[in-house]
């Protein structure tokens, strides 16, 4: 591509100068620097697409030079010139990341070609980068969130997990701690990335047929297999295959699931020839698997074949500090999936989200931000669109949770005869209202149509919202509907 630049770091000045021409007239940019430090201080001014790097120069050497650009990260391309093409520095330079190297003195047909060829390898790692940041985009990877120190040390590890060899990880944590996350990221931070990344979740597919789904089948192999199949090792191979609550799988399964770990290749259900497969299988269970061993229900034998890199992702309540930043985090995603531009949390809601516990970790709060952007309004979400469970939580609810009642506009201290408000009393001592309710006295049945009406009213007749927000089924709030005399939408 004409105009791109290139930096020359020599201290013969004619060579830079006719290494300058040539380079100009080929279209390229080129900028000049005669020392180590100079042409150091020329990589972080102009951040130039390829260096031309002498070996010897009279402060720095070149390999000195190249391995300080690399250790800050600069995916820059480095050819090597030199006078002796089998000098150790040239060796030491090519291990430190030198893309290739000329000899002096410098043959420009050779140089023209040596120029193009390290230009299209960066800009072909350049697209590929951008590619693999894309797919982590689309694969939800990167919300992994986390500024605890023990988020931040997890995390530190996963990619040296990623980056390592190991053919078998063991994620543990809770149900919603985000172990399909961390799977993810360990597949698109290692060099499988651009291969296939195939998740399963155990629990969800009946044993009779979980044979076949894992390692395919053979025409004719059982009654319904009409064509053959390849299972989900074979589709893949070269990637990573997620195994998700591995703990429901029956030990019959297990057996075959460790034989083919061990041997790296799986026989289909019907079939008589062994297939390798190239993959890294990555399990996962909220369960505690050590005691399944004990218990007898999962085999020793795969749980030291798995657990050769455990991980264990603490809950979300022994990790508060990464309570805020997710909900920024969610707040973003909704603004724009929603189309809405709320900026943030009251000080009120803070404090709540706070205080919970979080016994759904990351994937309760995320449902919990999702609700109340759904139903805000404001610049700002208040603890009014926050799920009961958040706003009411408490040892002692009575202690908690007060019917407020206020005086009349004339001070008498009469009781208000319209609707009065669940307060909350924060750990502060501020009360907050979290809820409409009807006056005190009220019957449970006419509370129950309070809420329905305020559900409705909240999501603007949206019947799928009101029964997300009342945390009921569709069906059992349009019987509600009926029983309490709403209009429900489709009928006579």
């Amino acid at each position: 591509m004409a105009g791109e630049k290139i930096l020359i770091v020599d201290d013969e000045k004619l060579i830079r100068w006719s290494v300058r021409r040539q380079l100009e007239e080929w279209g390229y940019s080129a900028i000049e620097a005669e020392s180590g430090t100079g042409g150091l201080a020329q990589v972080r001014a102009d951040s130039p697409d390829l260096i031309l790097l002498d070996v010897r120069l009279p402060d720095l050497s070149g390999v000195e030079v190249l391995r300080e650009i690399k250790e800050n990260n600069l995916a820059t391309p480095v050819i090597m010139i030199t006078g002796d093409p089998q000098l150790d520095d040239i060796k030491t330079a090519i291990k430190l990341g030198a893309i290739d190297f000329v000899k002096k003195p410098l043959d420009f047909d050779e140089l023209q070609i040596t120029l193009s060829n390290a230009l299209d390898h960066s800009r072909l790692r350049s697209e590929r980068d951008i590619l693999r940041d894309e797919v982590r985009k689309r694969s939800g990877y990167h919300e992994v969130i986390g500024k605890s120190p023990r988020m931040v040390e997890l995390m530190n590890f996963v990619r040296k997990v990623a980056e390592s060899e190991t053919s078998t990880v063991l994620i543990q944590g809770e149900s919603g701690t985000g172990k399909d996350l961390v799977a993810k990221a360990i597949h698109y931070d290692s060099a499988r990335a651009e291969k296939p990344f195939v998740a399963i979740n155990c629990s969800a597919i009946p044993e009779t047929l979980m044979e076949a789904e894992l390692f395919g089948h053979e025409r004719g192999a059982f009654t319904d297999a009409k064509a053959q199949k390849k299972g989900l090792f074979e589709v893949a191979d070269g990637g990573t295959l997620f195994l998700d609550e591995i703990g429901e799988l029956s030990t019959y399964l297990q057996a075959k699931l460790l034989r083919a770990l061990e041997e790296q290749n799986i026989r289909r259900v019907g079939g008589v020839k062994d297939i390798a497969v190239d993959i890294r299988v990555i399990a996962a269970s909220n369960r505690n698997l050590e005691q399944g061993v004990r218990q007898g229900t999962f085999r020793q034998d795969l749980f030291y074949r798995l657990s050769i890199i455990p991980i264990f992702i603490p809950p979300l309540r022994d990790r508060m500090e990464d309570v805020l930043p997710l909900v920024e985090f969610f707040i973003e995603r909704y603004n724009f999936r929603f189309r809405k531009n709320v900026k943030g949390i009251t000080p009120e809601t803070r404090e709540l989200l706070m205080e919970y516990q979080w016994p759904g970790n990351v994937r309760e709060l995320k449902n919990a931000v999702e609700r109340a952007m759904i139903l805000e309004e404001s610049e700002c979400i208040c603890p009014t669109y926050l799920p009961i469970q958040v706003t009411g939580q408490a040892q002692d609810f009575d202690s908690a949770v007060r019917v407020g009642i206020a005086e009349s506009e004339e001070g008498d201290g009469s009781l208000m005869t319209g609707a009065s408000s669940m307060w909350r009393v924060l750990p502060s001592g501020k009360m907050i209202p979290v809820l409409r309710l009807p006056n005190q006295g009220t019957s449970l049945e006419e509370v129950e149509r309070v809420l329905v009406g305020l559900a409705l009213r909240q999501s603007e007749g949206n019947q799928s919202q009101a029964a997300k927000l009342l945390d009921i089924s569709r069906d059992a709030l349009r019987y509600k509907m009926r029983k309490f005399g709403f209009e429900v939408e489709g009928e006579d």
